[in-house]
């Protein structure tokens, strides 16, 4: 994650961790209908992990520039699901709920599929 988001106010700024952004972000993504979970895959795993979730933000990379942001979004699938649909609702959600809770504006949302699962 890099930089911290800030906001300017007429009475002083309010600063907000990236950390605090990926898990706003982790919770409206795994809310999503189609999506199992947040990805995490390290340098050396050949296949992504699901994440806990009290580990979501391992999954999500946040950059931060000003009131600007923009995220990067490793998650598991339902197998089955149209992919474009869940990536599509994931990204709309994460732009608006982002946004209505920091006051920060989302440019982008990049979603990597690292895998899927078969819900039961």
């Amino acid at each position: 994650m890099s930089g911290n988001a800030s906001i300017e106010l007429a009475k002083g700024s309010i600063i907000i961790e990236t950390d605090v952004i990926a898990k706003i972000a982790g919770y409206i993504a795994t809310g999503c209908y189609g999506v199992v979970g947040m990805a995490y895959r390290s340098k050396s795993d050949e296949f992504a992990s699901l994440l806990k979730k009290d580990s979501l933000s391992k999954g999500i990379k946040v950059i931060a520039n000003d009131k600007k942001i923009s995220l990067d979004m490793h998650v598991i699938v339902e197998y089955g699901v149209n992919i474009n649909v869940v990536s599509a609702s994931i990204i709309k959600n994460v732009k608006y709920q982002v946004n209505q809770m920091t006051g920060l504006d989302v440019e982008n949302v990049n979603i990597y599929v690292e895998g899927f699962r078969v819900q039961e």
